[in-house]
């Protein structure tokens, strides 16, 4: 079994020359075949947690740790915590001009593997996903997200993390700019990587409409920097029917 553990997480980022504290002492485990949905209003700091995650080097820890399996996850550089089983898809993947999915995907699960695979049977694989992900065949020669809908740049990140097989993913805010077509194609693709693999999710979403069809384990709502609410995935209905504001003003007054 696969664990991620992060304890007492504190990040900032640089502001004028001073650090910014964003995280304020997060505490979370992640088990393998878990679903951990985070939700929480703009700012609260959910991305951060998994920028920190993923290594961006715009974001500083200031203090606590974040261990996979045991392994010191802040001593790895981004490369090594992928290598690890660490996976992210972005809220806004970027252009990568000149360079074809299929290229990209093929040398990105070189990286993660350490040997490249059997060009027939990486062929079988992508085809596979693709079609799981209903995506046209001619979508692996298009440059990476260059001139993607936010639909497409969303399926791309799927993709990548059904070809990658990560034991820990961290899905930022996957269904935002999706319509519902899409969410749904999308969200099949992620429960389809869950049943064929041990992988454990963190699910970082605004809103519940995607955890209608990714169902959580543990719903934890964030506010200014931590987790102020835990529970299971009725807090989401909770959540959808109060929002978020007595979280906020609770947290205000500590």
């Amino acid at each position: 079994m696969t664990t991620l553990e992060i304890r007492d997480l504190h990040v900032g980022v640089d502001a004028g020359g001073e650090l910014h504290e964003i995280l304020r002492g997060v505490d979370l485990t992640i088990n393998s075949n878990e679903v951990h949905a985070i939700m929480g209003p703009n700012g609260s700091g959910k991305s951060t947690l998994a920028y920190a995650v993923a290594g961006h080097p715009k974001y500083t820890v200031v203090s606590g740790s974040i261990r996979l399996d045991g392994e010191d996850v802040l001593a790895m550089t981004v490369d090594e915590r992928a290598r690890a089983g660490l996976f992210l898809a972005m809220q806004y993947p970027v252009e990568v001009p000149g360079v074809s999915v299929s290229n990209f995907l093929r040398t990105s699960v070189t990286a993660v593997r350490g040997e490249a695979p059997k060009l027939r049977h990486w062929v079988k694989d992508m085809k596979g996903a693709m079609d799981r992900l209903a995506m046209d065949p001619s979508f692996a020669e298009r440059n990476v997200n260059q001139g993607f809908s936010g639909g497409e740049k969303k399926r791309h990140e799927i993709l990548q993390m059904e070809l990658l097989r990560p034991k820990i993913a961290v899905l930022d805010e996957t269904d935002s700019g999706l319509d519902v077509d899409a969410l749904r194609v999308v969200s099949d693709g992620v429960n389809a990587v869950r049943e064929s693999s041990d992988v454990g999710i963190l699910l970082i979403t605004h809103y519940t409409r995607i955890l209608r069809y990714i169902k959580p384990d543990f719903v934890h709502v964030f506010v200014e920097g931590r987790i102020v609410e835990e529970g299971g995935p009725d807090l989401a209905d909770r959540l959808e029917a109060e929002g978020y504001e007595k979280f906020v003003a609770a947290a205000a007054n500590a």
